[in-house]
């Protein structure tokens, strides 16, 4: 089976017809009122337009409703060939929003068509000037009505068993396409989630961040249309569990947030960046994981082997021992350590000492070990303040 035949297998398409009532026809020549020595433009350079018929609000409801029966599809689908693609698991909930919304529209039908006289009566009343243009364009009821209706089907693809290579190939590149659109989406509904929420905003609240557990889910539903969608979803996931339960989000936080928001709104860098995190997984430790890395001197992974190496290093690098006066650094601790195995209790003299071949100095953390006295020398701690700036790597995510 071909990765075309696994995608379609996976979906359904599902169409809309709605059809609402334009309200509007033609404007012509005789419609208008010229002024002396005044001329209209030829049709072939310039076109008169339409005349409203009626008030638009009145076909508002419709075309909410029209909407909505887009949206319910858009929420866990996205456009393919006029229709929508939505994955065969959400088929019978997205069936009976629609359902839902064709009874409503039947209602709003209705009550459209009682108060149609009125409607086309209150708009000219509104405009007493051009009573006469609108009186000669208004459509009878009964032709009103068969062009405001909503319906919907839900068909399966499949590809032809007799199908040529030529008609193939057309077939794989309408689906090869789909990931497209949905990245095109995702970063619509997260530029219209800048610009309303995010943007010029120090604080918001989790119901705000709502479009980003939306476009999510969206994303996580259709993964197998697109390699590069599941490390996107997983790298969302990443940042949504930093959200806290309660109280405003601010400061860092909203930042990383306005960042992924940002990126989910650029379809182009959002595809590079899938397909980076695709083919170069991030697995960031935590203080647990560095911890065992310094024991063990093997690092978990590529970032905390770039943020511990140097630090291993300045901890193994021998360096140059300061001048102290040997008579003050081992004041009262040659007494003890220098004695005859034989349990006499001799000395040997610092002079004795002294005469004998110079040992290798130990940097301050080994001879900490290799002594193992109250005394310890200072050792030098992880703290990544207290490295060179080459040597700390950031990471936003």
């Amino acid at each position: 089976m071909t990765q075309c035949n696994q995608i379609l297998d996976r979906v359904v398409l599902i169409k809309i017809q709605a059809n609402i009532y334009g309200a509007r026809k033609k404007l012509r020549k005789e419609d208008l009122v010229l002024a002396d020595g005044s001329e209209l433009p030829p049709e072939d350079l310039a076109s008169l337009g339409s005349k409203r018929l009626l008030d638009p609000d009145q076909l508002a409801d419709f075309n909410r409703l029209k909407k909505a029966a887009e949206r319910h599809c858009l929420r866990v689908g996205t456009r393919f060939m006029g229709g929508f693609v939505v994955p065969v698991e959400h088929a019978d909930a997205i069936v009976s929003e629609l359902e839902k919304v064709a009874q409503e529209f039947v209602v709003n039908k209705a009550k459209f068509l009682a108060g149609y006289d009125d409607a086309v009566r209150d708009w000219i009343k509104k405009h007493p000037s051009f009573a006469g243009i609108i009186e000669k364009a208004i459509d009878p009821m009964a032709y009103v009505a068969t062009k405001l209706g909503f319906d919907f089907m839900v068909v399966a693809i499949r590809q032809p068993e007799a199908s040529s290579q030529k008609d193939v190939a057309r077939l794989e590149q309408q689906i090869d396409s789909i990931g497209g659109q949905l990245f095109h989406e995702v970063a619509n509904d997260a530029e219209l989630l800048l610009e309303q929420s995010l943007i010029g905003k120090d604080q918001v609240t989790r119901n705000a961040l709502r479009p980003i557990k939306r476009i999510r889910d969206k994303l996580d539903g259709l993964s197998f249309l697109d390699y590069r969608v599941a490390p996107i979803v997983t790298w969302i996931d990443g940042v949504l569990q930093e959200i806290p339960n309660r109280g405003a989000i601010e400061g860092a936080l909203l930042q990383e947030i306005m960042a992924m928001t940002m990126l989910l709104a650029d379809p182009d860098k959002l595809r590079r960046h899938g397909e980076g995190l695709s083919s170069n997984p991030s697995k960031v430790t935590n203080d647990e994981d560095a911890d065992d890395v310094l024991s063990s001197g093997h690092p978990a992974s590529p970032i905390s082997a770039a943020v511990l190496a140097p630090v291993q290093t300045s901890l193994l690098e021998p360096k140059e021992p300061p001048m102290v006066d040997p008579d003050d650094l081992f004041a009262g601790l040659l007494d003890d350590l220098f004695t005859d195995d034989d349990g006499e209790g001799e000395a040997h003299s610092f002079a004795d000492i002294a005469s004998r071949p110079a040992l290798p100095v130990a940097t301050p953390a080994l001879a900490a070990q290799a002594y193992g006295s109250d005394n310890e020398p200072e050792t030098h701690g992880t703290d990544e303040s207290e490295l060179p700036a080459e040597a700390v790597t950031e990471f936003w995510f």
